[in-house]
């Protein structure tokens, strides 16, 4: 770390004013300070209930995703590898077969060192994409405004990563990043004006866009020729009775080795970033208790009702928990500070909403299994009318009391 330190040192005159490179500043700045606390940190508040220094906010919330990113390195490639055991595949076509072979690694699904980086090989080029696509465009904003590239994006960016199934195209990847950066942040303003989750509004716009390379069976597992569903969708199909008929136990969906986005998987791994984010204060433990509490309301009111139609209604809330991106969504999409409710009250409110609205679209929707990204969406557009209510609430009550 002493190292790199001093060689960030040496190449900072070249990228100050006056340097051959003074009009990338703005990216050598942010890099220079993921790490490290530069000498002119925020004084003030730059979120309305927290003073943490933006910077470190930002670096918090990447470093939670961690425990994510490992998991699904090695799922990713266990699902390939397992794919192509079943396929009978020995060997894999294009650069990353090419890549593999010349390390002698192999495709055994059993081993996760070549799981793991079998399944690097499908993260790293939809990262790097993500970065160079939408860091462009964060960029180019930046210079028509004369304001600083923040480590915002760099949130963005791994969380946008994370919901991608492994099979997308890399051109799909730019263009939702793109789509995310400008139409659901930068056209409001920028960093801390956006009313949605820019991760989720470039998702979104995939999903309808080009919903062949989003959703169905063949997507979420990159093997070309091989199609499987995924819990979530064998239970919109058939209920519990298909998921577990499938081979599919709630431990096996808890601990996240099964088919889905790359990052979305592992409930475990999500609820250890939980905790840091908590511990830390970077999460609104209301929020994710009142998205949690949400779904297991209305989880449970569906079971009550029942159906003999629609086996979804039947389905338990701790399966409702680890399907889908349901823990993903919870902890590291609906608690982003901008887009949220901002009053206390407001923040169980807005948990509960999309916890409510998830189960909602799950179980009455047949069109689209998985709902939290909407769910959030949503939430993300009613947050500002709650807290006005909340507000609104407050001061009547206290004319009242005086």
């Amino acid at each position: 770390m002493a190292g790199l330190r001093k060689f960030l040192d040496r190449l900072e005159p070249s990228f100050q004013k006056g340097g051959p490179y003074h009009k990338y500043f703005a990216v050598f700045e942010m890099v220079d300070t993921f790490l490290y606390s530069p000498s002119d940190t925020t004084k003030g508040s730059p979120h309305v209930r927290d003073g943490i220094d933006l910077k470190r906010l930002m670096t918090y919330v990447v470093l939670a995703t961690f425990p994510v990113i490992l998991m699904m390195l090695w799922n990713t490639g266990h699902q390939a590898n397992t794919a192509m055991a079943q396929l009978g595949m020995t060997e894999l076509e294009g650069w990353r077969g090419s890549i593999l072979s010349y390390l002698n690694i192999g495709f055994d699904p059993n081993s996760i060192t070549a799981s793991m980086i079998h399944g690097l090989l499908y993260f790293l080029p939809i990262y790097l994409t993500t970065l160079i696509a939408g860091g462009t465009f964060e960029v180019l904003f930046a210079a028509v405004r004369n304001h600083e590239v923040n480590e915002g994006f760099l949130v963005t960016s791994m969380l946008y990563t994370l919901i991608m199934p492994a099979s997308t195209p890399l051109w799909q990847v730019a263009l939702g990043i793109i789509f995310g950066v400008v139409i659901g942040k930068e056209v409001f303003g920028g960093t801390g004006k956006n009313f949605l989750n820019p991760a989720l509004t470039g998702r979104a716009f995939l999903y309808f866009a080009y919903p062949a390379s989003m959703s169905g069976d063949a997507v979420w597992t990159a093997i070309d020729g091989f199609s499987g569903a995924t819990p979530l969708a064998l239970g919109a199909a058939g209920g519990l009775e298909a998921i577990t008929s499938a081979g599919f136990t709630w431990t096996q969906t808890f601990l996240g080795s099964m088919q889905g986005s790359i990052g979305e998987t592992s409930t475990i791994a999500c609820l250890l970033g939980a905790a840091f984010l908590l511990y830390t204060r970077v999460a609104s433990y209301r929020i994710i208790f009142g998205v949690f509490f949400g779904m297991i309301a209305t989880s449970m009111l569906f079971n009550i009702i029942g159906s003999d139609t629609n086996p979804m209604f039947g389905l338990p809330w701790w399966w409702h928990l680890t399907l889908g991106g349901f823990a993903f969504g919870m902890i590291f999409m609906a608690t982003d500070p901008v887009s949220a409710a901002m009053t206390n009250k407001g923040r169980w409110i807005y948990g509960a909403l999309i916890g409510f609205m998830t189960v909602l679209i799950r179980v009455v929707n047949p069109a689209f299994p998985e709902g939290i990204m909407l769910a959030i969406l949503f939430a993300n557009i009613f947050a500002p009318l709650i807290d006005y209510f909340v507000v609104r609430a407050n001061i009547q009550r206290r004319l009242k009391r005086s």
